[in-house]
């Protein structure tokens, strides 16, 4: 079902589409939550505060979903700062990124050799109805934008897997080892200002409160992708408590009921 939060909202005037990758088309990184939290707890225990490991996860849990949609350092970082204000020596940010990155491998290797060996068809890893949405777009003539606080490189190499590189003409994104000179918000503004876009004229697709931000700043319509991953059958509350609360025009959980979608975003 379409969950329409704002009433009266229509992408009529999209012209460019921006999605998320992660959670909002792909499912390859299902389960990163449960690796970056546990790390990051295990990290602040060792500090030995007196924080019980419940409230660690309470406290780790919120800043990790509020920074959800940026490039996974500023989580880093704010790990950095959260040991070092309890009196911890914290190591460099990119550090921590290198131990959460080779957790998640080990966590999703068999999916990617799945993909790469062709034992698995990329629907697998794909939130339902993606293609079939992307494949929409496309026809009613929208430039379609693919942004990823995920590095760019395996951003890339995961849309070439699962075969939806293709639609993206406006260009695949992601974060870059010099973080201040990427953002989502900065690619919006970039394609604002370099191609003529008006801020009404974007439609955008994420299951990060970051992406919602971004594309409703700029007056924008906003889907909120509220994926119980990795099953993706129903919402998620927290996901979507977060997209509501942050500006989400609609809520939905996978892409499933596309012509319901389509006829709410484009109505005749």
């Amino acid at each position: 079902m379409v969950e329409q939060i704002v009433k009266g909202v229509t992408a009529a005037k999209a012209r460019v589409v921006l999605f998320d990758f992660d959670g909002t088309l792909s499912l390859i990184r299902a389960g990163w939550m449960d690796v970056m939290v546990p790390m990051m707890v295990e990290i602040l225990s060792e500090l030995k505060t007196g924080e019980s490991e419940g409230e660690l996860e309470s406290v780790v849990r919120e800043w990790v979903g509020r920074l959800t949609g940026k490039q996974t350092i500023y989580q880093m970082i704010e790990l950095a700062s959260q040991v070092e204000k309890r009196g911890g020596k914290p190591l460099d940010p990119l550090e921590y990124k290198r131990m959460y990155h080779q957790r998640l491998m080990n966590r999703i290797e068999y999916r990617l050799k799945e993909l790469r060996n062709g034992h698995a068809s990329p629907e697998k890893y794909l939130v339902p109805g993606s293609r079939a949405l992307l494949e929409s777009l496309r026809e009613r003539g929208l430039k379609l934008y693919l942004a990823s606080g995920t590095d760019e490189a395996y951003v890339l190499d995961e849309a070439r897997l699962l075969d939806i590189d293709r639609y993206f003409d406006g260009g695949i994104y992601g974060a870059q080892d010099d973080y201040k000179s990427f953002s989502k918000a900065l690619l919006i503004q970039r394609i604002i200002s370099g191609a003529g876009y008006r801020g009404e004229e974007f439609l955008g697709f994420g299951d990060g409160y970051v992406e919602i931000e971004n594309v409703k700043q700029v007056g924008g319509v906003a889907v909120g992708v509220a994926t119980d991953e990795p099953d993706c059958a129903r919402i998620d509350e927290w996901k979507r408590t977060r997209l509501v609360g942050v500006g989400a025009d609609f809520i939905v959980p996978h892409y499933g009921m596309l012509p319901q979608l389509l006829s709410t975003l484009f109505p005749q």
